[in-house]
């Protein structure tokens, strides 16, 4: 296993110092450390980070390997920070039972750029009808312990209740993807008044919040844990304020697209910015900033959703919702909290990987602890180029978009994955 020294870095905004990474840990820190053989990395002007965690990503991988695959979202993941991924369950065939999430935590394995961590799915198929073989993939090598049927809301209650009971067996968490579909059918944007100017069918804000605050009572019923996928609106982070408050366990994640962008973006009717939940207003943006900030919305997640040319590339009504999130969410947080690199830590690596029970990730660089890392400059700015980006997909909102910060290196157990701002294999 190859050894590094990272020299002149500065730890979380601190002094800089010098890392030496061997065995996959950080093995020693400390100002003029030297080691004989090591690979210097120059760290002069960068940040260390604890290795970025995400808990929503579409890998596509199995069924639509034409938009993205395990390995090519990966070497995004990778390039954007990541040391962790946590794949959503709406594959082909659905993550759904213990043989769908292995072979995703497989492919994850074989590629080695990230640790793939599958979420499995709630219902069997998304349907929303009966209960999926949720300990069966608690039990499998993948060691499930988040579930969703993001894309789809578990909009009945009695089940829900019973999964929220289920998990708790082996402390799992119900990821809801919060919208209530008898408010959203045919939905194409946030209900509003750019809807009404455009004549597009609005999504309105309390089919978000409806759900969110019944399932808030649900878990604070049954003592279990819940997460609230992509929160979009001021009105559910006033839900979540009064649950948290109350010592409910739910915890909740905003998108970069959604602390950065607007439904003014629908009108050019590009659908690089169709999305679900939709882009809101400045005041629900402003609302999700100060709650990440506070921590009444615990993380940063991507939402990544890689799309095929052809089924973004159409009319608006026709096109599927989603955005490419892995290469710029660092940057798109740097831009919304500023240099608050603890905070960014903790949004953005320590929580997720709390949350999901990754438990080798989510560590400050420091003595012993395992060397899932990634080194940033903050003094660089980059123009989002849809080419240039990993991902097999080019839907990117954030095209010729000029973003702070560069991912220089990351580094999965000690084995780099990105250097000098390029993946390593």
């Amino acid at each position: 296993m190859t050894a590094y020294l990272i020299t002149n870095v500065s730890v979380l905004g601190a002094a800089p110092t010098n890392l030496l990474i061997r065995d996959g840990v950080v093995a020693e820190t400390g100002v003029g450390l030297t080691a004989a053989g090591a690979v210097v990395v120059d760290g002069t002007g960068l940040v260390a980070l604890p290795g970025l965690v995400d808990l929503h990503t579409h890998l596509r991988e199995p069924g639509r390997e034409d938009a993205e695959t395990v390995e090519t979202g990966s070497r995004a993941a990778a390039l954007g920070g990541y040391t962790a991924v946590c794949a959503m369950a709406n594959t082909s065939p659905v993550a759904d039972t213990a043989g769908v999430v292995e072979q995703v935590w497989r492919l994850g394995r074989e590629a080695g750029l990230v640790d793939v961590q599958p979420i499995g799915a709630v219902t069997v198929g998304l349907a929303g009808e009966r209960l999926a073989e949720l300990g069966a993939m608690a039990d499998s090598a993948a060691r499930v312990r988040i579930f969703s049927d993001d894309g789809h809301c578990v909009a009945d209650p009695r089940l829900m209740r019973r999964a929220l009971e289920y998990v708790k067996a082996f402390d799992g968490v119900v990821a809801q993807h919060a919208e209530e579909p008898r408010l959203t059918e045919g939905a194409q944007m946030h209900e509003g008044e750019i809807s009404t100017r455009l004549g597009l069918t609005g999504w309105p804000a309390v089919a978000e919040e409806a759900i969110i605050a019944r399932d808030v009572l649900l878990a604070e019923h049954v003592g279990s844990r819940l997460h609230i996928c992509h929160v979009s609106t001021a009105g559910s982070v006033g839900v979540l304020r009064q649950a948290k408050a109350r010592g409910v366990q739910v915890t909740a994640e905003v998108t970069p697209h959604h602390l950065l962008l607007t439904d003014e973006k629908a009108v050019t009717y590009d659908p690089v910015y169709k999305v679900n939940p939709p882009l809101r207003t400045a005041a629900d943006v402003a609302a999700l900033r100060t709650a990440l900030a506070e921590g009444v919305v615990d993380i940063v997640a991507t939402d990544h959703a890689p799309h095929a040319v052809e089924d973004k590339e159409c009319e608006w009504a026709y096109a599927r919702p989603g955005m490419l999130g892995l290469e710029t969410a660092l940057s798109i947080t740097l831009d919304v909290l500023g240099p608050q690199w603890d905070l960014i830590a903790e949004r953005m690596s320590r929580t997720p990987a709390r949350i999901a029970g990754l438990t080798e990730h989510g560590h400050d660089p420091a003595p012993g602890a395992p060397a899932n890392l990634t080194l940033v400059d903050p003094a660089a700015r980059r123009v989002i180029e849809p080419t240039e980006l990993a991902s097999r997909s080019c839907n990117t909102p954030y095209a010729r978009m000029t973003l702070p910060g560069r991912i220089v290196a990351t580094f999965l157990r000690g084995e780099a994955t990105v250097l000098d701002g390029k993946a390593v294999k």
